[in-house]
This record gives C-alpha cells, sequence and structure tokens, in this order.
C-alpha cells in the first residue's frame, strides 16, 4: 500500500480547509453524490450500507444524513443533523432492529450530550419514537475538546471527500463520538493507489475499471479514558483505516480496515445516485 507523504497540519478554524466557522457566511455545496451504496461480502454474510445526505427541510442551515446499514438479520437506521460547514453534530438518532430493538437519541448541547433509549413496550403498534423511555442521562464532554468539532463516524466520510479534494499532504482533527466514548480523529490525505472499480450511477450505468485514487487515513486515539470498551469503526471496519477517493470523480471508491472475527477487509462502493445540477 502506498505511503501516505508528510502531514501538513490544517487546523479546522483556517477557512482554507471550508470546514469551519470562519467560512459560516458562505454555506457549503451539497456534495454531487446524493446517494452512496457500500457492500462487503464475507463467508456466508453480506453486509450493505446506504448513506444519504439532504438538506434539512426545517432549517435551510442544517443538513441531514440518513444512514441504514443491514447484516444477516440485524439493521440499523441512523439519523444525523449537522453543520454542513463545520460537520458540528447537532443531534442524531439510532434505530436498531434484529435480536434486539431499540432506540437511541442523542442531543448535543454545549455543555453535555442528552442520551436517551427507549424500547418496546406490550404495545407492537407503537412506533419507534414512541417507545417507552429506558434510560435517559447527561454525557459531559471530556475537558480536552475545547473548540475542536465534534462528528460521528458516518460523518467522517463527508469530512475526508472534502480534505482529499486539496490534493495531498492535508489533515485535520475532529472529536468522533460514539455511543458513550470519546476519540481525537486525524484525517490525513495522500496519493492513494489503483482501484479496480465497479458501481453503478443509478439511470446511467455501470462504471468499472482501475481508477487513480487520492487517500485519506483514518487515525483515532481515545479521548480521555473511555467509558466502555473500545467501540470505535466506520461502516463496521476498525484498526488502521484508509478511504480511498477517485482523482476525477470525487468519490469514495473504497473502505480499507479490520472487520471483527474477519480481519483485513475491503468495503467497495456498489451503487451511486447523483444529485440534481445545483444552482
Amino acid at each position: 500500500m502506498t505511503k501516505l507523504p508528510g502531514i501538513l497540519l490544517i487546523y479546522l478554524c483556517m477557512a482554507s480547509v471550508g470546514l469551519s466557522q470562519a467560512a459560516d457566511n458562505e454555506m457549503p455545496q451539497l456534495p454531487d453524490w446524493r446517494v452512496l451504496e457500500f457492500e462487503e461480502k464475507a463467508f456466508w454474510a453480506t453486509a450493505r450500507s446506504r448513506l444519504e445526505i439532504l438538506p434539512a427541510p426545517e432549517d435551510a442551515k442544517r443538513w441531514e444524513l440518513n444512514v441504514q446499514s443491514s447484516v444477516v438479520d440485524n439493521s440499523e437506521l441512523l439519523q444525523e443533523s449537522f453543520d454542513p460547514t463545520t460537520g458540528q453534530i447537532h443531534a442524531r438518532s439510532r434505530l436498531s432492529q434484529g435480536k434486539e430493538q431499540r432506540i437511541k437519541s442523542y442531543r448535543y448541547e454545549a455543555d453535555f450530550i442528552l442520551r436517551e433509549r427507549r424500547n418496546p413496550g406490550a404495545d407492537n403498534n407503537v412506533p419507534p419514537h414512541e417507545w417507552p423511555v429506558t434510560y435517559r442521562g447527561e454525557i459531559p464532554y471530556p475537558a480536552s475538546v475545547g473548540d475542536t468539532v465534534v462528528v460521528t463516524p458516518y460523518l467522517l466520510v463527508l469530512l475526508a471527500q472534502r480534505l482529499q479534494a486539496m490534493g495531498p499532504g492535508n489533515s485535520i482533527d475532529v472529536i468522533v463520538h460514539t455511543d458513550q466514548n470519546f476519540y481525537r480523529v486525524r484525517l490525513t490525505s495522500g496519493n492513494g493507489v489503483p482501484i479496480n472499480a465497479n458501481y453503478e450511477i443509478a439511470g446511467k450505468g455501470n462504471i468499472s475499471g482501475v481508477r487513480e485514487t487520492f487517500a485519506v487515513a483514518v487515525q483515532a486515539t481515545p479521548e480521555g479514558t473511555l467509558a466502555e470498551k473500545n467501540d470505535f469503526s466506520l461502516l463496521g471496519l476498525e484498526g488502521e483505516i484508509i478511504l480511498f477517493f477517485d482523482r476525477a470523480s470525487g468519490l469514495p471508491l473504497q473502505i480499507r480496515g479490520t472487520a471483527p472475527r474477519i480481519g483485513p477487509t475491503e468495503i467497495n462502493l456498489k451503487s451511486v445516485s447523483m444529485r440534481a445540477a445545483q444552482q
């Protein structure tokens, strides 16, 4: 695998990165893609993830990220509201279905995160958002967070795409919140390796062949003492994670990392729905 070049540290407070409050007077454009679908096949199981970014209907200054993921009989539906300029997460919910059913929601206040859990009640006809509350509590931010932007694992895909567009040799730091843990994550851009792509563009046919790429490496370290066991992952991958982006289109073609009980794994882009031309 190609070695990434040296780091030229660029903090989020610099407008040149396009992710900071310094650019709050200029709303970024939505990515050219509207929906990304990834797939990983290993032994007897197929894991799928679908990411969609849309403008929030009730707030023109926010975007929404919707994620559907499934493997065997388990599935999750995530909905996240975030600042499109910085990536700062404002609220999210995660509905898990399978052997266990639950919905967890998080509201990101200035000084703490309000975490709530709901489980099904006796009435199977009650929608998840009306299930009985089984837990509600506040999670304090680590003191070391400071002004660093707080995001979620899936938002790293969008931030990495923005970073790779700047070319090799750039990096940003963010704080990633999972369930109760926090991680300081550094994204570093570099030259990638040729990727054998094979994906469909909705309504336009299939794209296949070797593509030249830029790469973004994801390095996560616990921020403070973990409240529970290590749970940092991106699309189910752990360890040394690298995203590869097509140099021409900017699309994320592949994500490499380590899958639990499987080992080194590649998750490939299988389908993309492009967004209508932006005005």
